[in-house]
């Protein structure tokens, strides 16, 4: 059956004027418009994805965590730090400073006889560092030995001896290496890398220098002191710091070996030598009184001392200390070898030997030994020396067998320590340095704002890949 309105359609081309039908033109355009917003969605929506993919990528990859090793060659243990960071987009480096830490005893300076053995040490260390590194990114993990104190009271041959086997370790490690990271660090070194982690972690670098703060480290073959001085410091002496548009004039100096067990050493030394007149090849025993132990308490020290003879000979002598825990008597012996050479100053003033100090100026934190020792005897990190020295007289004077008692945990060495150590900090820090016993200045610490104050972590900052942008603004090191 035709529809009513056929003819009318088969009218209208016959006549020579095409006209689309209305209905039918409006249908195609339909379709065309939406084909061409399907097409422009389709694009703007692969845009917006590639676009999203590369941002992320991008960031993901910017700030994607990386690593880098410090090995600390002390004196009494070799430790492994191993340190995190990453670098976000803005440019901003962000730490992570507790990927883990493994010491381990003796210290590289132990193994002069046996080179090979510091190697093995460090070996172990290694594998500890593996473990806390992904195995992707070991290659690109920096690793740096820094060797401090205790290494360099050794003779440079026994160094290179220590340093080679050390190189052999880390060539073969797996992370990234170069000979030239093994080294003997110096003590004004140690000394400012303690110095930038701990004005880092106090948010100070970049500021007023006079806002910042010094840092004492009391080690076991050294101590160290640095501070920004308004004084005008000897060249020796001398380190400049720029962070930004601010420089820091910064007094640094290692006074080695005035470490703790050092400074220890030294002084049970003094005691057996003096008038200590022997004749040829002759094994004498000696009884000494030692202020700086607690009484009761015994050990035997020997000690080889040139007969007056011959300048071949060698002859032992074989030393009882015998304690008798006097504070003061130990805190003068122990100021009187802080003092020894203080004749041959050659500077306006010289607060520690022949060594110039210029006069403290700011606060200060007082670090490791320092540390431990107010620890050991409860006392607060903002305490005065006041208060070090009373726990420390009432220490040397008890009893060694009720010390013992007291403190169960402790090995027997390791305790008597104490007795020196309160006597030997008051000598550095108030006789020699000028500390009033009531300065508040002084803070013993081990941290600040969460961040161990360690060297080696100054060291992470101005020695890896994540300190691009501070190399840029530090100079001096």
């Amino acid at each position: 059956m035709r529809r009513p309105h056929a003819s009318n359609r088969v009218d209208s081309n016959t006549t020579g004027q095409h006209k689309m039908d209305p209905t039918i033109k409006l249908h195609t355009q339909t379709i065309s418009t939406r084909s061409i917003k399907s097409k422009i969605a389709t694009s703007v929506t692969l845009i917006v994805l590639l676009s999203c993919y590369y941002l992320f990528e991008s960031k993901t990859k910017s700030s994607s965590k990386k690593y880098g090793i410090i090995i600390d060659g002390g004196s009494t243990g070799t430790r492994i730090h191993v340190f995190g960071y990453r670098v976000e987009s803005g440019g901003k480096t962000v730490f992570d400073f507790e990927e883990g830490a493994l010491k381990v005893s003796p210290g590289l300076s132990a193994y002069a006889e046996d080179p090979g053995g510091a190697g093995g040490s460090v070996e172990e260390l290694v594998e500890f560092g593996k473990g806390r590194v992904p195995r992707e990114l070991w290659g690109e993990t920096e690793v740096r030995l820094m060797a401090t104190a205790g290494v360099r009271l050794l003779d440079l041959e026994v160094q290179d001896q220590i340093l080679n086997e050390c190189r052999r370790v880390l060539r073969k490690s797996g992370f990234k290496f170069q000979d030239s990271w093994a080294s003997v660090i110096t003590g004004s070194d140690e000394g400012l890398y303690a110095w930038v982690i701990a004005n880092y972690a106090l948010g100070a670098l970049g500021g007023d220098p006079l806002e910042t703060s010094g840092i004492i480290e009391l080690g076991g073959a050294s101590a160290q002191v640095t501070f920004v001085s308004t004084e005008p410091v000897p060249p020796e002496f001398s380190r400049t710091v720029k962070f930004g548009n601010i420089s820091y004039n910064i007094y640094s100096h290692s006074f080695l070996q005035l470490g703790l067990n050092a400074a220890l050493e030294a002084l049970r030394e003094s005691l057996v030598s003096e008038d200590n007149h022997l004749a040829a090849e002759s094994l004498e025993k000696v009884i000494y009184m030692d202020p700086c132990t607690p009484k009761g308490y015994s050990h035997v020290v020997e000690s080889w001392k040139l007969s007056p003879g011959s300048l071949t000979e060698k002859n032992r002598v074989v030393s009882t200390l015998h304690s008798r825990g006097n504070f003061s008597e130990c805190r003068s012996a122990a100021f009187s070898l802080l003092q020894k050479g203080k004749e041959r100053c050659s500077y306006q003033h010289c607060h520690i030997g022949s060594i110039f100090v210029p006069k403290l100026q700011g606060k200060f934190l007082a670090t490791e030994n320092f540390f431990h020792t107010s620890k050991f005897f409860g006392l607060d990190q903002r305490a005065f020396l006041l208060n070090l020295m009373i726990a420390g007289e009432q220490f040397c004077g008890e009893d060694w067998s009720r010390l013992k008692k007291k403190h169960r945990s402790f090995k027997d060495e390791d305790l008597a320590l104490y007795c020196f150590s309160a006597a030997y900090i008051v000598a550095l820090l108030h006789d020699s340095l000028g500390i009033a016993i009531d300065d508040q200045r002084i803070e013993f610490a081990n941290q600040a704002g969460n961040i161990p104050l360690d060297w080696a972590l100054g060291a992470f900052i101005l020695h890896t890949n994540a300190a691009l942008t501070w190399k840029s603004t530090l100079t001096g090191l």
